[in-house]
Parts: C-alpha cells; sequence; structure tokens
C-alpha cells in the first residue's frame, strides 16, 4: 500500500498576475531574469497578464516556469 502524502500547495499557478507574482515573493525577478523576462516589473501589462499568458507569449514552458518560482522558499512578510 502506496502513503499519499499532501503535495505541498503551489503559491504560483498559472493564473497568477505578474505584478501579484513580483509582490509574493522578493526574489521572483530573479526567476524572471533567468528567463530573460527582467522587463516584466516594468511593464505596462504586469498588473493583467498572467504567468500562462507570458509562457505562451515568451514561448517558456508554463510547468518548468511555476516549478521555478514554486521551488522559492517561503518567506515571512512581517
Amino acid at each position: 500500500m502506496r502513503l499519499m502524502v499532501p503535495e505541498k500547495s503551489s503559491r504560483f499557478v498559472p493564473s497568477t498576475v505578474v505584478a501579484e507574482a513580483l509582490g509574493m515573493h522578493p526574489k521572483v525577478r530573479w526567476v524572471f531574469a533567468a528567463y530573460h523576462l527582467s522587463g516584466c516589473s516594468g511593464c505596462e501589462r504586469s498588473g493583467d497578464e498572467t504567468l500562462e499568458e507570458v509562457a505562451e507569449g515568451y514561448g517558456i514552458p508554463l510547468e518548468r516556469l511555476l516549478g521555478d518560482l514554486n521551488a522559492l522558499p517561503e518567506t515571512s512578510h512581517g
């Protein structure tokens, strides 16, 4: 019998808006830069474009982008 271990919930999902993602973790900018998306923080579309739309528009594998973002360690905002 296989023991079911709950997966860590994903903080970043396809529908996460870029501006929201940038505010969720201080190192999101580094992940974006690794994909040559460093302009996202100043882009006028960052307030309404989702991670899925960015991945599609730039030909980036969505699951890989989300995996890298969700691999960022939890931070405390306090």
